[in-house]
C-alpha cells in the first residue's frame, strides 16, 4: 500500500511541475507577442494611362522603447499604357533607433526582383538592343530619419546604393510613412 501512497504523491508532484513549466513557456510566448508590432504600407498611383500598386506588409520586434528590427515583404505591380509594365517582389530587413519617442533612425536593407517589360515598338533611352525586357536583382541599403507620433512616423531614407539606371525610384531619396501597431 505504501507503494501506491508514493505513486500517487509522485504523480501530483509531477503534474504540478509539468503545469507549472507549461504555465512558464506560455508567460513567456505571449511576453514574445507582446513585443511585436505589425505594420506596411499600400500604395496606389495612376494618372493618364499609367497606374502603380503596392503593397508591403512588415513586422518589428521591441527589444526596449528606443530600439526595434523586424522583416518586410513588398510587391508591386507598374504600368503605363503602350510603353511598360513592371514587378517587383522584395523582402527588407529594417532597424528603428528612437533617440527620443518623436525622433527615429533608421538603417534598412531591401532586395528586389525587378521585371521590365517593354512594348515592341518603345524605344528604350541606353539600349543598344530592339528588345530591353529585363529581369534583374536590385539592393537597396537606406538611412533614415523621421519623426514619430504615436505609431506613425513620417520621414526621408537615403539609398547609399543607389543606381539611377537599376533603381525603381527616381531618386535616392525617398519619403516614407510608416506604420507599426
Amino acid at each position: 500500500m505504501k507503494k501506491y501512497h508514493l505513486l500517487v504523491l509522485f504523480l501530483i508532484c509531477f503534474s504540478f511541475f509539468k503545469s507549472y513549466g507549461q504555465e512558464e513557456i506560455k508567460n513567456k510566448q505571449s511576453h514574445f507577442w507582446k513585443q511585436v508590432q505589425f505594420g506596411g504600407g499600400i500604395g496606389l498611383s495612376f494618372s493618364d494611362n499609367f497606374f502603380s500598386g503596392s503593397i508591403a506588409p512588415s513586422g518589428v520586434y521591441r527589444f526596449s522603447e528606443k530600439f526595434a528590427t523586424g522583416v518586410g515583404l513588398s510587391v508591386s505591380y507598374n504600368s503605363q499604357k503602350y510603353v511598360y509594365e513592371s514587378y517587383v517582389f522584395g523582402t527588407s530587413i529594417v532597424g528603428l533607433f528612437n533617440i527620443i519617442p518623436q525622433l527615429q533612425f533608421s538603417a534598412e536593407f531591401e532586395q528586389l526582383f525587378i521585371t521590365r517589360n517593354f512594348e515592341d515598338s518603345v524605344i528604350v533611352t541606353g539600349c543598344s538592343t530592339a528588345n530591353c525586357d529585363e529581369s534583374y536583382w536590385y539592393p537597396g541599403l537606406y538611412l533614415g530619419a523621421g519623426f514619430s507620433s504615436g505609431p506613425v512616423t513620417v520621414g526621408v531614407r537615403f539609398d547609399v546604393l543607389y543606381d539611377e539606371y537599376r533603381s525603381i525610384y527616381g531618386s535616392a531619396y525617398n519619403p516614407f510613412v510608416r506604420v507599426y501597431f
